[in-house]
């Protein structure tokens, strides 16, 4: 019986297909839909008997000491985050309150529920908090990539929110011996993605004749990971993950923003061509005012997810990327509901690859 936060989100909705279609577990889904939330990415598992959907939010602490008493779970996946660069700088107060207080909340919530549990299911128990690559900064062209010994070193408000909530989780563990394990992701791309996203947000402006913003000069490199292998790699780190540990996980595909963007218009050429006079949607592409503390370059040392769980990305970006393009140009109404609903770019139409 497996709790899992923030499940209507981008990665969260798509590690509950992976874990439904691929073991006999059971997922409890627990989401406040706030606008990126989306119940239509779960629609193919929503009549599933080892499915569960309960609406509620990780800063409600009735909520969660309610969540915890009706299913008890065997284990918590922590996903529930704010995680919009340009939303921290422009809002910083909602990812305070999510990722800060609600980690506590559900820390708190999740502690207390353990302390009930047998010596048996309390040593069974886990509690998965999934964070990401940005709370070490960034690196220079020529740094070696971040491994989980790297200091922390966040540059935005949302990396600094995820930054403490890692803390918060290492000092549950430290203190009351709740048995944690933590990851560190690289940037996700692939289906159901909120068109916030870099990746998305290029395909759905492109095919709207829109222009492709990209900050600076786009060449700020990240490394890619098809979200399809992050879920296998989350699946692996909750089953075979040691207690107390940390483990990156990362797509081995560092590439710049420019790049991408520039290999999304390759793709649309040949798979939508432009129906107007452009030649090639690259012709978009135009350079914005840098979003302040933009970092240079995100790379992950995977080596101790690969030797300890024998995790492997197996998407490489252009495969990943094809896939990807491939999902959005069948699944327009999937991202015109969301559009329907209110999503609005302004003022969040920069490109914010993480």
């Amino acid at each position: 019986m497996l709790l899992i936060t923030g499940g209507a989100g981008f990665i969260g909705a798509n590690l509950i297909r992976y874990i439904l279609d691929t073991t006999n577990e059971t997922v409890v889904n627990f989401d406040a839909l706030s606008y990126s939330g989306n119940l239509a990415s779960l629609k193919s598992v929503e009549t599933n008997p080892r499915y569960h959907f309960v609406h509620g939010n990780i800063c409600d602490s009735d909520s969660l000491k309610q969540v915890f008493s009706d299913f008890k779970p065997t284990a918590v996946m922590h996903l529930a985050a704010e995680s919009h660069v340009d939303r921290s700088i422009d809002g910083p107060s909602a990812f305070i309150e999510t990722n800060i207080v609600g980690t506590f909340k559900l820390l708190e919530a999740a502690k207390d529920y353990w302390l009930t549990l047998n010596e048996q299911d309390k040593h069974n128990f886990r509690f998965v908090h999934i964070s990401t690559d940005e709370v070490y900064g960034d690196l220079s062209q020529d740094e070696p990539a971040f491994n989980e010994l790297t200091s922390y070193k966040p540059s935005s408000p949302y990396s600094a929110s995820k930054a403490s909530s890692d803390h918060l989780v290492n000092a549950w563990h430290r203190t009351y011996g709740l048995p944690v394990v933590m990851s560190h992701c690289s940037n996700n791309y692939g289906q159901f993605q909120y068109p916030e996203k870099l990746i998305p947000h290029m395909i759905l402006n492109a095919l709207a004749g829109k222009a492709l913003p990209i900050y600076g000069d786009g060449k700020q490199v990240r490394d890619w990971l098809h979200v399809d292998d992050h879920v296998r790699g989350l699946f692996k780190v909750l089953t075979q993950g040691k207690v107390g540990q940390v483990y990156n996980i990362g797509g081995l595909n560092q590439i710049t923003n420019l790049d991408v963007v520039h290999q999304v218009c390759e793709l649309l050429d040949e798979l939508a061509p432009c129906k107007s006079e452009l030649k090639s949607y690259a012709e978009l592409i135009t350079f914005v005012a840098d979003r302040p503390g933009h970092d240079v370059r995100y790379a992950i040392d995977i080596t101790k997810i690969q030797t300890e769980l024998s995790w492997q990305p197996t998407e490489s970006f252009k495969s990943g990327l094809r896939k990807t393009v491939q999902w959005y140009l069948t699944h327009l109404d999937w991202c015109q509901n969301i559009i329907d609903e209110g999503y609005q770019l302004k003022p969040f139409d920069r490109v914010n690859a993480n």
